[in-house]
């Protein structure tokens, strides 16, 4: 019995337990419910609000567009009427001014062309009082003003009254060291610039002015030109080109930039020169005084002296007791020997003579390689690249010529005037060994 009490007082507490424990769960999950309801109510709240602003955006960009479009419109409309109001205005511009459009034409080339004048002329240094007319003129977008018109033939009247002046100038002079200063000079017309340093270049934009890379020879001087005018002359030598001559003489070699240009061939080419000039030069005293000597010894022949003919005279005096024969084989040793003091140097004319055009040639040969080098590295389109080479291979050919020939002629005088000694050297031995042959015939 008691234990049936027991067992049924057990069941009673399991059950009044797991009933607790489902009465706190339950109350769990309703609180989690309402506060997932509060969430739910808060997000539905927020996307409420956007799509109230968003609906608020589109409203105003929809009355944003029309009212662009009203706008739009509008400014279309006042663009039709102004180009039908612009093309009336242009038609009656145009029968209104009629001939005046060709005669602005005319006007601002004319500007044109004096702006031109005043930009490169000399004028352009103390002559340039109406180049702001001028420039309005050219920039004018309108017909020009009576004004303007009469400031242009101003212009041009300046022009042709400074075209025939001789003036004194300061001019702002650049050297070639770059150094900028102040210097005095003549302006001879439109045509030139005259300083103590000779013809300048006038840089009518940056209103300098620059010496010329090369003077021409003579040229005139400041100095020149102040000593004419004070004499009452206006005369000087001009560059009528404006300066286009003077810039080309910079162009035109001098003698030693012409061999330099020949290399190093050229200059063996000279040297090859100067050694056979010397040589023809010592050869040909040489052989001048040994005439002077046989000339003087032919008028005293029995007082033998040094020199060949007097030593040919000397063998016959040696010895008086010897046969004809070994007379003229003695008279044939010393002629001989006198005949190579005589030509002594002339072999080496004519081989320098001879040599000197093979390297001309050779000079030829290696200029066009260098050309051909720099065609290949450079192409042919700019011949300037190009005249290094040929130059060079020209240069060289004119030296090996202009050599060859002087050495060549010296050569022949020189041999002709030893030919000539040696001719009156034979015959004087001749005449000795017939004397000794008629000699010997008659003591017999």
């Amino acid at each position: 019995m008691k234990l049936k009490t027991l067992a049924l007082a057990l069941t009673l507490v399991s059950v009044s337990t797991s009933v607790l424990a489902v009465d706190g769960l339950v109350e769990k999950t309703r609180q989690a419910q309402k506060s997932e309801q509060v969430h739910n109510q808060a997000r539905e709240a927020g996307f409420k609000q956007t799509e109230a602003e968003i609906r608020a955006q589109k409203d105003a960009l929809l009355a944003q567009r029309e009212s662009l479009n009203t706008e739009i419109d509008q400014l279309s409309s006042s663009f039709s009427e102004n180009e039908q109001s612009l093309a009336q205005l242009e038609e009656e511009l145009r029968l209104e001014s009629g001939s005046l459009g060709e005669l602005f034409g005319v006007v601002r080339q004319t500007a044109k062309d004096l702006q031109a004048e005043l930009e490169t002329s000399v004028t352009g240094a103390d002559r340039h009082q109406y180049a702001a007319v001028v420039d309005n003129i050219v920039d004018a977008k309108a017909l020009p003003s009576l004004k303007q018109l009469n400031g242009l033939w101003q212009g041009m009247l300046e022009q042709i009254t400074a075209s025939s002046e001789v003036r004194k100038v300061s001019v702002s002079y650049i050297n070639g060291e770059g150094y900028q200063s102040t210097v005095d000079a003549y302006r001879l017309g439109s045509i030139g610039l005259i300083g103590e340093q000779g013809y300048l270049a006038w840089n009518g934009i940056r209103q300098v002015a620059t010496p010329y890379l090369k003077q021409p020879e003579n040229g005139p001087v400041a100095s020149q030109i102040a000593s004419l005018q004070q004499a009452g002359l206006q005369m000087a030598v001009v560059d009528p080109s404006r300066g286009k001559m003077l810039e080309q003489l910079a162009h035109t070699p001098s003698l030693a930039e012409r061999l330099s240009q020949g290399g190093v061939v050229g200059k063996i080419i000279l040297g090859l020169l100067a050694i056979g000039g010397i040589i023809a030069l010592y050869r040909g005293c040489k052989l001048l005084w040994i005439r002077q000597q046989i000339n003087a010894q032919l008028k005293q022949p029995e007082k033998p002296g040094n020199n060949p003919l007097g030593r040919v005279l000397n063998v016959y005096d040696t010895d008086q007791k010897r046969s004809v024969e070994a007379l003229e084989l003695r008279l044939l040793e010393t002629i001989v020997d006198e005949q190579q003091g005589l030509e002594r140097g002339l072999s080496m004319l004519k081989l320098l003579a001879a040599l000197a055009p093979m390297l001309g040639l050779l000079g030829t040969v290696t200029g066009m390689i260098e050309t051909f080098q720099v065609i290949t590295q450079f192409g042919n389109g700019d011949p300037k690249v190009m005249a290094g080479g040929i130059s060079m291979a020209l240069v060289t050919t004119v030296l090996g010529l202009i050599s060859a020939m002087p050495l060549l002629l010296a050569h022949n005088l020189l041999s002709a005037q030893a030919d000539a000694i040696r001719s009156i050297l034979e015959k004087q031995g001749i005449s000795l060994v017939a004397a000794e042959a008629e000699k010997t015939g008659s003591t017999a």
